[in-house]
């Protein structure tokens, strides 16, 4: 018999093999969530609810599934209500508990992930209740900006690093895509900090002032210029340059470091706001990589955080050409 032909809705290079991992992965995703609403592992990173809830979250939208229609709606629904429960009065999205070490982290992805599904709450009285939680969220994120323009775990430190200063970036950046007033002084600040943070020959450190480039906070690094409209920045094309040459050719630290997902979650957001030209060359290659990895079960291994934080994130990945996700639009 001739093979069926492919759905209309398939975009370029989402060929039916991924489709029905997609699907498999979702189908996972979606079985593992908690009653209250949240996803967590056993231990580690994983362990950290409001992260996890939030980057699966992340991977339903993208699916596009919204807060009240698509296969995923009620998990969709579910994650934010239980964000929105953890959204503490100084404005700190947190659980406390295991995660309090690292809130900052959880904070940033659930300003991204309530901004993003915030624009698509149909119900009223949710959406203001989102805005105002974000609100609070920028406000917060505003007060733990370091003296440097960075941030650190936690909201009390005068302490930076670029994997968590990122997240604010970008967290920042989708909260003022949907109306939250952002001061422009933050996002200025935190834009200085990582050019303070790039090397001469390419690439970001880990922090101000260390000499070692971190190939996927580069990554990371590319996609806040991207993001804030300043893609024509020589140091956004030098540091575009550099993480094509260390994570794209797939030689380079990223793809041993036991840091591949967080990696190619950045990288792929970067090479699809590049342009086709740099899409067309990366997309094939990840897609492959990640249909070959994927658990019988359905899931991926992320890195040496667990199920849930590799599935959100190769999910993220291999969903970018549906465009469903604002902030990760050309």
């Amino acid at each position: 018999a001739p093979a069926a032909p492919l759905p209309p809705s398939l975009p370029r290079h989402v060929t039916r093999e991924t489709d029905e991992a997609i699907r498999r992965g979702l189908s996972w995703l979606s079985a593992r969530q908690s009653r209250e609403g949240f996803w967590s592992e056993e231990s580690g990173y994983g362990s950290y609810p409001v992260s996890m809830t939030a980057l699966a979250g992340l991977a339903m939208l993208a699916s596009g599934s919204t807060p009240t229609q698509g296969t995923y709606a009620p998990n969709v629904s579910r994650a934010m209500g239980f964000l929105l429960s953890c959204a503490q009065d100084d404005g700190l999205i947190s659980r406390g508990g295991v995660e309090e070490t690292h809130s900052m982290y959880g904070h940033g992805f659930s300003m991204l992930f309530l901004a993003e599904a915030h624009g698509m709450e149909e119900d009223v009285d949710r959406q203001v209740r989102i805005a105002r939680v974000l609100e609070r969220a920028v406000r917060l994120t505003d007060r733990a900006q370091s003296s440097r323009g960075g941030w650190y775990y936690t909201p009390s430190s005068d302490f930076d690093e670029g994997s968590v200063t990122v997240t604010q970036v970008q967290g920042l950046r989708a909260c003022r895509n949907v109306g939250i007033m952002v001061p422009k002084r933050v996002i200025d600040d935190a834009m200085r900090y990582l050019e303070k943070s790039a090397l001469p020959g390419g690439g970001i450190a880990y922090r101000v002032g260390m000499t070692d480039p971190r190939p996927p906070i580069t990554a990371a690094a590319v996609v806040c210029w991207y993001n804030a409209g300043q893609a024509d920045l020589p140091l956004c094309r030098q540091n575009l340059r550099y993480i094509i040459r260390t994570i794209g050719e797939g030689e380079g630290p990223a793809w041993m470091q036991g840091h591949f997902f967080y990696a190619h979650f950045y990288m792929s957001q970067a090479m699809y706001l590049s342009g086709e030209k740099n899409w067309e060359r990366y997309f094939p290659r990840i897609r492959d990589r990640l249909l070959a990895t994927q658990g019988e079960d359905g899931a991926w291994l992320g890195d040496s955080v667990g199920k849930v934080y590799g599935t959100s994130l190769a999910l993220v990945i291999l969903q970018l050409p549906y465009q469903y996700l604002p902030i990760m639009q050309r």
